[in-house]
């Protein structure tokens, strides 16, 4: 029996705090990644997964005490302890034999380089191929991954592309040099189910054709089931349940494998409340049905009508465009109060485009946005700030529309204090405070910085901030796709109970099909800037009109493999 490429034995990380104070995030895990196959390794925002992910790269921050050991092996004889690696062999072993798609793409792409310059500049370093062959070797791996116009993208900056591009050219830089590990942490959370299934049916065609060993970490259980052979369950730092997938996901032995098995929403659970890791864990199932939200009006609170956005792609020596890109094309839709609408469509489509505009965050090429029968489009910067008093956006990238300089606690309080909501500084901390409570988030996370937080955490931390000034329409954009399925379902408790208590109105932007039929009043799916079919939720789902809703209801994993 060979020796496994990845051996990880009592691996136990802390973390150290500016008084000293030591706090475990890894405690003495054990498991390991067999060669040739692809290893899950699960559990709940903050449960260690992308803390052991950047152990094997040593890119942990320098107040980290690192012991155990990570052993790397060349052959069945050879063994490489990651951990004690020098520097020099650590540079030459990244991206090389270990390489690593990050969560956040847009903090780990370099925003002074082009996409293609920076896949590049991987390949030549390891490689040592010309730069001619890289550049080829780059617009191949573009359209394996499958971008469009992969020769306009090499020249794009990574601001110029959507979140699901940037997640593919990292997923291509990752695979550039052909290694013989590859850590994929939460690699499709910025995907469509279609582009999604994509790139996983590309990392099972590589993991066969190359042998390739994958560490998957991700909270998506139904992806496990369709990708890994092994999974690994973390649970605060411990390994509570490791070995076969189908073994672990059909037969959980530990309670907390078994509550996050229920967690995920399902067509069963529309109208009641989710159940969440910290409940089941303690007590058993009991559905509960949400509160009556209140009745959705005729009078719709936001209209769009004719809504056209074009970006120029060419221009001429005098800065006129030449050629344009039509981001949105003549969409028109009505929002009634007290409803959520959703949105759904593959990356680029023009979905966050279209949010961004809502919130007057992008000029219209064309027609109007009316938001409480005032024409909200055209308005002035302080009609804007009226307005916004009004409507909040959760954005997509927790880490990058958070401040880095600036604490959780004052981040949260900004807004309150722009709007002058809640009073003196006390009371705006003392609501800060409730906010953290209701996306649970411990007290002390208001003295923390962005960087002290997990991706999850940072988005729950988005997410109140948005509520900070109680606005009575939302646009969530993505803004559950970066939370495990136990905090996913404690944000969307949390948006029944506004929804039912403070006539609450949004539209809800996602690529997870479970997530908006359980959410949403209706659905809005998108193609290419246009709306290609609407209705209830339950009818586009149930029964799909337009060939494009078809194929995104059939990329979704197959649930038959639980």
């Amino acid at each position: 029996m060979s020796v496994p490429l990845v051996q990880v034995n009592n691996l136990h990380i802390q973390f150290c705090d500016n008084e000293g104070l030591a706090t475990t995030v890894v405690n003495n895990i054990s498991f390991n990644v067999p060669r040739g196959q692809i290893t899950a390794l699960i559990g709940e925002s903050g449960s260690g997964k992308s803390v052991t992910a950047l152990s094997f790269l040593q890119l942990l921050p320098k107040q980290a005490t690192i012991n155990g050991e990570i052993l790397l092996s060349e052959d069945d004889v050879t063994t490489t302890n990651l951990l004690t690696l020098p520097a020099k062999a650590m540079q030459q072993l990244r991206g090389n034999k270990v390489a690593m798609i990050f969560q956040e793409p847009m903090t780990a792409l370099n925003p002074v380089y082009t996409c293609g310059i920076q896949v590049m500049e991987a390949i030549i370093q390891h490689k040592k191929l010309s730069k001619a062959a890289a550049k080829k070797a780059v617009i191949d791996l573009f359209t394996l991954v499958e971008l469009p116009e992969p020769e306009q993208l090499f020249k794009k900056y990574p601001y110029q592309i959507s979140g699901g591009q940037k997640q593919r050219v990292m997923i291509a830089m990752a695979m550039s040099c052909g290694p013989a590990l590859l850590i994929a942490d939460e690699p499709t959370t910025a995907l469509d189910v279609r582009v999604q299934k994509n790139i996983l049916l590309l990392i099972k065609k590589l993991q066969h054709t190359h042998q390739l060993s994958v560490l998957f970490i991700t909270h998506d259980l139904t992806l496990v089931a369709a990708i890994a052979e092994n999974v690994v369950v973390l649970y605060k730092g411990n390994v509570v349940e490791q070995g076969a997938t189908k073994n672990v996901l059909q037969q959980p032995q530990h309670a907390y494998t078994k509550a996050l098995l229920l967690c995920k929403p399902s067509p069963a659970q529309k109208g009641f409340t989710l159940p969440t890791v910290a409940h089941l864990m303690h007590q058993t199932l009991v559905p509960i049905p949400i509160a009556t939200a209140p009745v959705i009006e005729s009078n719709p609170i936001l209209s769009i009508k004719n809504v056209t956005i074009q970006y120029p792609v060419k221009k001429n020596i005098f800065g006129k465009p030449t050629q344009l890109f039509t981001a949105v094309n003549k969409v028109s839709f009505d929002v009634y109060k007290n409803e959520i609408i959703g949105i759904v469509g593959e990356s680029g489509c023009g979905k966050t485009t279209l949010g961004n505009a809502i919130l007057g965050l992008q000029p219209l090429t064309e027609g109007s946005i009316t938001l409480n029968q005032q024409v909200i489009s055209n308005a002035t910067a302080a009609q804007m700030k009226q307005v916004r008093s009004q409507m909040q956006m959760v954005f997509q990238d927790p880490y990058g529309s958070l401040n880095p300089r600036i604490s959780i606690g004052d981040a949260i309080m900004e807004p309150m204090v722009v709007h002058q909501k809640f009073g003196s500084k006390k009371q705006q901390q003392q609501a800060t405070l409730q906010l953290l409570a209701q996306v649970n988030m411990p007290a002390s996370t208001i003295h923390k910085f962005p960087h002290q937080l997990s991706g999850g955490q940072r988005q729950r931390i988005c997410i109140a901030r948005a509520l900070a000034v109680e606005p009575s329409f939302l646009v969530f954009d993505e803004s559950v796709a970066a939370l495990d399925v136990s905090v996913q379902a404690q944000v969307l408790n949390l948006i029944n109970e506004l929804k039912a208590s403070h006539s609450f109105t949004a539209i809800f932007i996602s690529h997870d099909l479970a997530v908006v039929q359980y959410l949403c009043n209706r659905v809005m799916v998108m193609q290419q800037g246009v709306i290609v079919e609407t209705g209830k939720v339950n009818d586009v789902f149930f029964n799909p009109q337009h060939a494009y809703t078809k194929e995104l209801l059939a990329a979704l994993p197959n649930h038959e493999k639980w």
